[in-house]
């Protein structure tokens, strides 16, 4: 076995035992079977009742977004608020290239092309430095809006994701939107209590979304929901997702495009079980954080992800990067430590490489480039400290 795979193997059985351990598995020890069993009783169980009116205010409250709106999952979210900010076939939308598909899928649900740019090493987010220094290259104005000389087509909207939970430079990436004419929408599917500034993710923007998958902070088994502090955007957004239905005691009358995106009273019931730990999850994902910290510090090939300046994490997934001369070795330690009953990943292939993406514009992406050859998702379930 080479010797950083073996030295990892033993770092991550000091800092959680031997196995097997799963990546991200979530953790039920609240009020889940009884809000469940009461959604049940009531008959209650789908699109309409009380819990995903509790789920909505809760969350709202806990993110300090004035509307939340619950939706079926962090796809569905992104999908219905680049809609709202406007997006429109032949569009372009800037995304990381270093995402879960996800944020890619839904620009083309739009109809619209995703642009690729290159992340910073201190948040693995989007970098606006090196977004800028593009877009001085790439773009002419053209009225208010801004094209892609390249491509002649509009750069319609800016999309950040806070990549593993950690926040991405947002004041850079607002000043740079507005710079450009180009609505903010966070995707921060990842991020659930992780904040910038003392400010929570998913409230910079015109609009912010969220995701409850199961391997997420919290889970409602799948789901997600569209955060924003406007008050019309709120209305339509949850308009829009329940099929564009005008209220009627009786009458199906339905007045544009409308997508059946509502959360189920069954998955929020769950939801709202979940917030109620979302402390006690985030304590314990810091204390994991603190015992990887001491177990590989001794490897001087590897650092594991902190938190940026100015900035809580909520450390959704804990992750390793290794140094450049040790890039070699990733494989050998994901297979080692899979092998070992630790299951460990690696970074998501960056978007240009994938097919349906490959002939999308971008801009050069060096540190991304550079980081999925080195990133290592640790195991990161809050049960785990």
């Amino acid at each position: 076995m080479i010797p950083l795979a073996e030295a990892s193997i033993a770092a991550l059985r000091q800092a959680i035992g031997p196995g097997p351990v799963k990546l991200h598995e979530p953790r039920f020890t609240g009020n889940e079977s009884r809000y469940v069993q009461d959604c049940i009783a009531s008959t209650f169980v789908s699109s309409v009742g009380q819990y995903v009116d509790r789920f909505e205010a809760d969350l709202a409250a806990c993110t300090g977004a004035r509307h939340a709106v619950a939706v079926v999952n962090g796809t569905a979210a992104l999908h219905v608020a680049l809609l709202l900010a406007e997006v429109q076939p032949d569009d372009e939308v800037i995304v990381p290239a270093l995402t879960f598909v996800a944020t890619a899928n839904a620009v083309r649900y739009c109809g619209a092309t995703p642009h690729f740019a290159d992340s910073a090493t201190n948040t693995l987010g989007l970098d606006p430095q090196a977004l800028r220094d593009w877009l001085r290259d790439c773009a002419t104005p053209q009225g208010r809006h801004w094209i892609n000389r390249h491509t002649e087509l509009p750069l319609r909207a800016l999309v950040p994701m806070h990549t593993f939970g950690h926040p991405c430079d947002l004041d850079g990436l607002l000043a740079l939107a507005e710079d450009y004419n180009l609505p903010l929408v966070e995707d921060a599917a990842e991020s659930l209590g992780s904040f910038s500034q003392g400010r929570h993710t998913g409230t910079f923007g015109r609009l912010g979304v969220r995701s409850f998958n199961g391997n997420k902070i919290i889970t409602t088994g799948g789901g997600g929901a569209i955060l924003t502090d406007d008050p019309d955007l709120a209305r339509r957004a949850k308009h829009m997702t329940t099929t564009a239905k005008l209220p009627h005691p009786w009458a199906y009358v339905h007045d544009q495009t409308g997508f059946n995106y509502r959360l189920p009273n069954l998955n929020a019931a769950l939801g709202c079980a979940q917030l109620e730990q979302l402390p006690d999850f985030l304590a314990s994902k810091r204390r994991l954080y603190t015992r990887y910290q001491a177990a590989f510090a001794g490897l001087e090939q590897v650092r594991l992800m902190g938190e940026p300046p100015g900035c809580v994490s909520n450390y959704w997934l804990q992750t390793l990067i290794l140094a450049e001369d040790s890039a070699d070795q990733r494989d050998a330690i994901l297979a080692a430590t899979n092998e070992g009953g630790l299951m460990t990943r690696p970074a998501w292939t960056l978007m240009h490489r994938l097919e349906p993406y490959r002939d999308c514009p971008r801009a050069p992406l060096p540190v991304a480039e550079s980081l999925v050859r080195r990133l290592i998702n640790l195991p990161s379930s809050a049960g785990l400290a």
